[in-house]
Parts: C-alpha cells; structure tokens; sequence
C-alpha cells in the first residue's frame, strides 16, 4: 500500500432507511479496517433500525423488513461497532456529510459518546469531485477501470471506496500519502467543522461560529447576544444530537469566561474602591 499509516485507517459505509440524519435508522453497517502492518479485517451487519423501511429505500440496497427484523438493532451491535473501530482514523465516500455523522447520531441515542479528539477523516468523494467531477460508479470506472458490482451493498461499497482511494493515491503523486494531509484536503469547506453534521465550525481565529442559515459564519457568542433565543430554538429543532451536544459545550464555555470575566471586573472595582477610601481618608 503507497499510504503509510501511524495508526489503523477504517473505511465505514452505510445503508439506510433514508437520508436524514435525525430521522432515519442505519440497517447495513459494513466496515475495512487496515491496520499499520497492512493487514486487513471487514465487518458487515445487517441492523434492525426498528422502524419501517420504505419500498422506495428497500429497492435501492435490497434490505427489506423481513431480512431486517431478524438482524441484531444498533443497540445491541453499537459495543462491538465501536470496538471495530477503535481510535482508527475514517475513510469513506461522501462519509462526512452522512456516514459519519449517521453513525455518530445511532451512537448518541445508545448514549455511546464518539470521540472526534485525535481521529482524522477522509472524505474520498470530496476528493474525486476536486479531481474529476464523478459518482462512485463513474470512479470505479476511471480509476480501476472495471464496472461498480453490487452497488448499494455496504459491503460492496465499501471495498469499491477502498480500492478507488488507492487508485487516487497512485494517480495522483501531488496527494501526499499523509492522512492530516489527506483529511484536510478531503474536507468540502474551507472552515474546520465543529460537529459531524457540519452545522458549527471554527474561523480562522479558532472561534466557533454557525455554520448555516441567516446567522452564519458569526460566532456562538456574538450570536448569544444579537439573539439569545437562537440557542434554544436550535436544542428544540431538528438538529442532529450531536451538534447540539456541541452547541451547548461552547456555550456552557462562552457562559464560563463571561462569568470570570464579570469577577475580575468586580474585582477590578473592588480594588479601585478600596484605593479611593484609602486616600479619602488622609
């Protein structure tokens, strides 16, 4: 492999009930870990999502509710999902606008919490559209040059996303073989994203700010005071629970350093205060 690797890379493909990220249920997990020695292990599971699959749904990837209702829930798969995993960097296709942030809203309903600290992700669509501009089919076609079998299996998906990523790696020698690298240029937008679904990123001062609708690119904090009930409308709609459990880390943050920052004023005040009693007292 061209890719040197300092820890496992994991390539994660979904298939789903449908394409909303609060809403719809994950019922094919398949997963290609390659660990640094090279060495490589998958894992696929059909998952009862517990709620209806459409017909519409079912005709893409073939999982119906019959096949489902037999499978383990998510609930039950999530502890040795995450074991798979591990501290493995991800690899997928299209993967930070959906898998990733699928997986993380299925872990978060088990109160599993998906720690994004130190993991890298690398998003091999974003990649493909800045080079060719094509669908997964078409970059099978391109760089392996063979035809897409078995398209809208997880399993096959994911091999097929694998192989593709290899191919680029060796198409294209200006792509360093780094994965920060890698994941850096795979991102769609230029600001670092805050949460998996994209809906708070950071600046470039490193400030969290929104990342969407008519508040967008201003920070949590400048957003608190403009319009303090922008917060509680955002934990009250229809937001992945991931994003709002960020949300309230950064304002749970910006509330402390107000607090402080009201103490040493108070402080400042004391101080001055004191100084003026003193002298009036000469």
């Amino acid at each position: 492999m061209s890719l040197t690797l300092k820890k496992s890379l994991c390539v994660i493909d979904l298939e789903a009930t449908g394409l909303q990220i609060t809403t719809d249920r994950i019922v094919q997990i398949a997963m290609l870990r390659i660990d640094p020695d090279n060495s490589q292990v998958t894992y696929n599971e059909i998952v009862n999502p517990e709620i209806n699959i459409p017909k519409e749904i079912e005709a893409i990837h073939g999982i119906t509710n019959e096949m489902a209702k037999q499978a383990n829930t998510f609930k039950e798969l999530a502890p040795e999902i995450v074991k798979f995993i591990g501290q493995s960097d991800l690899v997928g296709y299209n993967s930070n606008k959906f898998d990733i942030p699928l997986l993380a809203e299925e872990l978060l309903r088990c109160q599993i919490d998906f720690n994004l600290a130190d993991r890298q992700f690398i998003d091999v669509q974003n990649i493909f559209h800045k080079m060719e501009q094509r669908t997964l089919a078409a970059a099978v076609q391109f760089y392996c040059n063979k035809p897409l079998e078995g398209a809208h299996n997880a399993i096959h998906d994911v091999m097929a996303t694998w192989d593709v990523f290899e191919a680029q790696l060796k198409r294209y020698p200006n792509l360093q073989k780094d994965v920060t690298y890698l994941a850096e240029f795979s991102r769609s937008q230029a600001n670092q994203m805050v949460d998996f679904a994209g809906r708070l990123a950071r600046n470039e001062k490193g400030e969290v700010i929104y990342n969407f609708g008519k508040h967008k690119n201003k920070t949590i904090a400048e957003v608190s005071q403009l319009e303090p009930g922008y917060y509680g409308w955002m934990l009250e709609a229809d937001f992945p629970l991931h994003t709002k459990d960020c949300l309230r880390t950064e304002m749970e943050a910006i509330k402390a350093k107000r607090k402080q920052e009201n103490e040493e004023d108070l402080s400042l005040e004391d101080k001055l205060n004191a100084l003026k009693n003193k002298f009036s007292q000469r």
